[in-house]
């Protein structure tokens, strides 16, 4: 797909289900996608008073936890082209009264902050919605300092027999269902189905942020492949 036309797809496709967006997310991952957010943040350890940027922020529960882990020391800004989306993320830290985020409209393939700018950039669920993988990668990689950590969560391709059958099944007949059910959206998880379907495999993946410049390329799977972990050092 062109990229300008994949951004404008990605665009509209949140820009119209943003409302139902995080009980969507619990149905489709059957709540798992918190376990493994709270996996991976136990493996980044964040360290009290750290500077952290999460990029795709969507409705901003990444970026809350990213706040409670650095502190009122610290900062974070959650990035995101969605302004529906953002707005569910700033309604989110007025009602719990958080004072250490903030949320910033802006384009994860151009971020707007100088080079080594913060300790810990993350990405969750949003690197398959952009259209070039690699330049993200380069943007995460410029903007985090010299030993910060930039850790992708993302969805990935089982490589297990029958499983990896069921999987693709149950994104591309299954869930598009549960979005006409749950979120009038039938359209719109079609869309969410193409960009899984397409996005690379962990092994790719990994030779992407290694060939970004990181190193100390960790990997950890979840629930069989479905899900998977990227982590880089700079």
């Amino acid at each position: 797909m062109d990229p300008q036309t994949k951004s404008e797809k990605v665009h509209s496709v949140f820009e119209k289900i943003y409302s139902r967006y995080d009980k969507m997310n619990s149905i489709i991952s059957f709540q798992r996608h918190k376990a493994w957010r709270k996996d991976v943040m136990k493996r980044m350890a964040v360290e009290q008073g750290s500077d952290c940027l999460d990029v795709c922020c969507g409705t901003g529960d990444w970026t809350i936890a990213l706040s409670e882990a650095t502190g009122q020391d610290g900062h974070v800004v959650g990035l995101d082209f969605s302004q529906n989306m953002l707005s569910v993320g700033k309604k989110k830290i007025a009602d719990q009264k958080i004072e250490n985020i903030t949320f910033t409209h802006g384009d994860a393939m151009n971020l707007p902050y100088a080079d080594n700018s913060f300790d810990y950039v993350t990405i969750g669920f949003g690197l398959r919605n952009v259209p070039d993988y690699d330049r993200v990668l380069q943007e995460m990689y410029r903007v985090v300092k010299p030993g910060g950590k930039v850790v992708c969560l993302e969805t990935s391709q089982p490589t297990l027999p029958v499983y990896k059958q069921l999987y693709f099944f149950y994104f591309r007949h299954i869930m598009p269902l549960f979005g006409k059910l749950f979120a009038k959206s039938y359209d719109e998880y079609v869309w969410l189905n193409e960009s899984t379907k397409n996005f690379p495999d962990k092994a790719t993946l990994k030779k992407m942020f290694l060939k970004a410049g990181f190193k100390k390329v960790q990997v950890k799977s979840y629930a069989l492949g479905a899900a998977a972990m990227h982590k880089g050092t700079k």
